[in-house]
């Protein structure tokens, strides 16, 4: 048996049971085992092989909202857990948001919009780089990494934190704007959007946004070992798919009170937020990746390259 039949055999039934707990009876996975072999199998290999038992791995996973960042990276935990015996730590740059409180303070200092979570700048970046510095240390003992959570649009208490207890091999860090790069001064000029047009109209938060890119955020990811990129083919298919995620979180946390879950209007809202750095990422991500994802209409990868 070659080596991306045996794996699969071996990590089929938690992928599998991993996906299901993905699925809303709306919304099914398909050729569930055509990614698994095809795609994330070789993406795992690729990753694997980089990896040194010396010193920790830290590979970036981005692409646009909704588009399956948190679902690869925990088949790719999986898989490089089970079959190639790696200690795997997956989190989000999500989970490093600042808390609503600062971002409080930042929309009556900075700008109004930057009260919305998402767009660099409402992220603790010291936070992320003591992390990737301690993760990496040679004395690595023990390390607490904050939790972020949606539903409240708040940091989660310290108590229900990550915990990690040992040194991890590889360290899978996803986020929609993980890699990004600023614009030219003359790109932000001309808003993209209404939100632009009408809440931004001195251009105010788009450069404080932009500096982030040119300046702290350009320092935390070249922190990363590697990129791999989920490429969709438009703004619009990802519109789309994030509304499908909030009608998940919805369905999973309908029970309990106080929650901040989207209307359909809130998400086209808040993901005008986004379109300017994703659109600009369509072009970038291409060329600063090491592996493409190409998804389809269908969200499912439809060929991968791998670039380095």
């Amino acid at each position: 048996m070659n080596e991306v039949g045996e794996c699969f055999a071996k990590v089929k039934k938690n992928c599998f049971k991993f996906i299901a707990s993905q699925e809303t009876k709306r919304d099914k996975f398909k050729n569930k085992e055509k990614m698994i072999k095809s795609f994330l199998i070789p993406v795992s290999q690729w990753i694997y092989k980089k990896t040194n038992k010396k010193k920790t791995l830290i590979i970036g996973l981005a692409g646009g909202q909704g588009s399956g960042k948190t679902t690869i990276s925990s088949i790719l935990t999986l898989i490089l857990q089970e079959y190639f015996k790696l200690n795997v730590f997956k989190v989000s740059i999500d989970d490093f948001y600042k808390t609503r409180r600062d971002r409080k303070l930042l929309s009556k200092n900075k700008h109004p919009l930057l009260m919305t979570r998402g767009v660099p700048g409402t992220h603790d970046i010291d936070l992320m780089l003591k992390f990737f510095k301690k993760v990496k240390s040679k004395n690595f003992k023990f390390l607490e990494v904050p939790k972020f959570n949606k539903a409240i649009d708040d940091r989660s208490k310290k108590n229900s934190w990550y915990k990690l207890k040992s040194k991890p091999d590889v360290v899978i860090f996803e986020g929609w704007c993980v890699g990004a790069k600023a614009q030219t001064n003359k790109q932000l000029k001309t808003p993209i959007n209404s939100l632009e047009r009408v809440y931004d109209q001195g251009i105010k938060w788009r450069f404080h946004v932009n500096i982030q890119l040119k300046t702290k955020y350009k320092v935390l990811f070249k922190q990363l070992d590697g990129l791999l990129y989920l490429k969709a083919k438009n703004f619009n298919i990802l519109r789309n798919w994030r509304l499908k995620q909030e009608r998940k979180l919805w369905v999973q946390t309908k029970n309990k009170k106080n929650l901040k879950i989207m209307s359909s209007g809130d998400v086209i809202n808040f993901m005008q937020t986004y379109q300017r750095i994703t659109q600009q990422m369509f072009k970038d991500a291409i060329k600063s990746s090491s592996i493409i994802m190409n998804l389809n209409s269908n969200h499912q990868i439809e060929k991968i390259k791998f670039k380095n």
